[in-house]
């Protein structure tokens, strides 16, 4: 039997910016996310969804959090995401975070939200 605590997903409360439909939307339509919950009228905190990946997103406007803010989300399939997104247009894209392989081993790309918040989407080598 093993009595060692452990510790499981990470559900992180982000600030979203101050419009945070215009936020969901980008979640949903730019990243695949699925909305799971709302609260508020008009909404100040909504659940986005995918896969075992959940966020939670909170309207602020505080600006200067936001770009203080870093994720990294690991994926099983890192170029068929990447490609999803690309063939969602590709802005969502950070122009400085094109799919590559990094000096420290994992494969990677980079989105920044319409809030600011740097997501890492990464995949180590087999």
């Amino acid at each position: 039997m093993n009595d060692r605590p452990q510790i499981g997903r990470i559900s992180p409360l982000i600030p979203a910016g101050d419009d945070l439909e215009k936020a969901i939307k980008f979640y949903e339509e730019k990243l695949g996310f699925t909305t799971i919950h709302q609260e508020g009228n008009p909404v100040r905190m909504a659940i986005v969804k995918r896969d075992n990946a959940e966020i939670f997103l909170v309207k602020s406007d505080y600006h200067d959090l936001a770009k203080e803010i870093s994720l990294r989300l690991q994926v099983a399939g890192i170029e068929q995401l990447y490609q999803e997104l690309e063939s969602k247009g590709g802005d969502a894209i950070h122009p400085n975070g094109k799919l590559e392989t990094k000096p420290w081993g994992p494969k990677e790309f980079t989105v920044i939200d319409l809030a600011g918040i740097c997501l890492t989407f990464y995949e180590f080598p087999d």
